[in-house]
């Protein structure tokens, strides 16, 4: 429809926000879903693998999606790289449709959504694991994981490149991620540690940071080759962790606070960037936000190192029962 939209020369404001909206709420239901729905498909062994192959792809396509469609839309336009876009999903639906699987009732039975919200907030801020991995979500997603907006602001309005330039851009990000994405399926076999995602999630902030002090296109596509492998790194690192650390009973739920913290924060940062932006500039935005990042990173280091870093991934809280 948007493709149509823009094709034909008729879209509004109002038509981009009620897609917007409508997206937004069937990611709501799909990311916890689909995210808890990978530990019916693998045996329990093979959980840890499988989890870090889930997050890889579901956190790559984030990345080198945007990367794909700047490289489309250099060549072609914005029009067909939202059909192109669209099409794309005919593809996600036929694999899901030959997927069989026996299915099990929820653990938990059926709570209401006050009831289920509340059980996982329970859970989550009584366990230091989860409740430390989801505020560096929280911390990451609203202060630096708004790569869609930050690099067109750097591609126009310091590196004044123009769409092939911000296609670049974007492509640089999406080769730092697939070579994160590369290196932890070859490498990695378990959770991550505290000590793993507080230095990513810091890197993550640092290399904001740095971006407003780029004045060079080089220099700019090798930073955000390095953001791209941070991300990867770090949101894999995230999900593997809340997944591995969850019982079955409250797994679901407790993805759907990911997909809150994940990707309900990244609208309200990108907000806050843009609004920086707008006032006083990109490098103020970028030097800004990345350096609440790293105080807000090395606060909740501090306050974790005071717990104990908890894996219930084979432990008798991970069983249904």
């Amino acid at each position: 429809m948007l493709a149509a939209l823009v094709g034909g020369g008729h879209v509004r404001y109002w038509h981009v926000a009620v897609l917007a909206a409508i997206y937004g709420l069937g990611r709501a239901l799909d990311i916890p879903a689909r995210q808890a729905y990978v530990t019916d498909l693998v045996g329990r062994a093979d959980l840890p693998n499988a989890v870090a192959l889930n997050s890889v792809v579901f956190n790559g396509a984030r990345i080198v999606g945007p990367a794909v469609a700047g490289l489309l839309i250099a060549r072609f336009g914005v029009a067909p790289a939202f059909f192109l876009n669209g099409v794309s999903f005919l593809a996600v639906l036929a694999a899901l449709l030959a997927i069989r699987t026996d299915g099990h009732p929820d653990p938990a039975g059926r709570l209401g959504l006050r009831a289920g919200l509340l059980g996982a907030l329970t859970f989550a801020t009584g366990t230091p694991t989860i409740a430390f991995t989801l505020g560096l979500m929280i911390v990451a997603s609203l202060l630096v994981l708004n790569f869609n907006v930050i690099v067109p602001l750097i591609a126009y309005q310091v590196l004044q490149a123009g769409a092939h330039g911000f296609g670049v851009l974007m492509a640089a990000v999406g080769a730092g991620a697939m070579i994160g994405a590369v290196g932890l399926t070859l490498f990695r076999r378990d959770r991550p540690s505290r000590t793993a995602l507080t230095v990513t999630a810091g890197l993550l902030c640092a290399g904001v940071s740095v971006l407003a002090l780029v004045r060079h296109f080089g220099a700019a596509a090798a930073v955000l080759a390095v953001l791209g492998c941070c991300q990867i790194v770090f949101t894999t690192g995230c999900n593997t962790t809340l997944q591995l650390s969850s019982p079955d009973r409250l797994r679901g739920r407790v993805m759907g606070l990911y997909a809150l913290a994940f990707a309900g924060m990244t609208p309200f940062g990108s907000l806050l960037i843009g609004t920086i932006a707008e006032q006083w500039g990109v490098r103020v935005a970028c030097a800004v936000t990345g350096g609440a990042g790293l105080l807000a990173v090395g606060a909740l280091g501090l306050v974790a190192a005071r717990f104990k870093w908890q894996n219930l991934s084979s432990g008798p809280a991970a069983t249904s029962h």
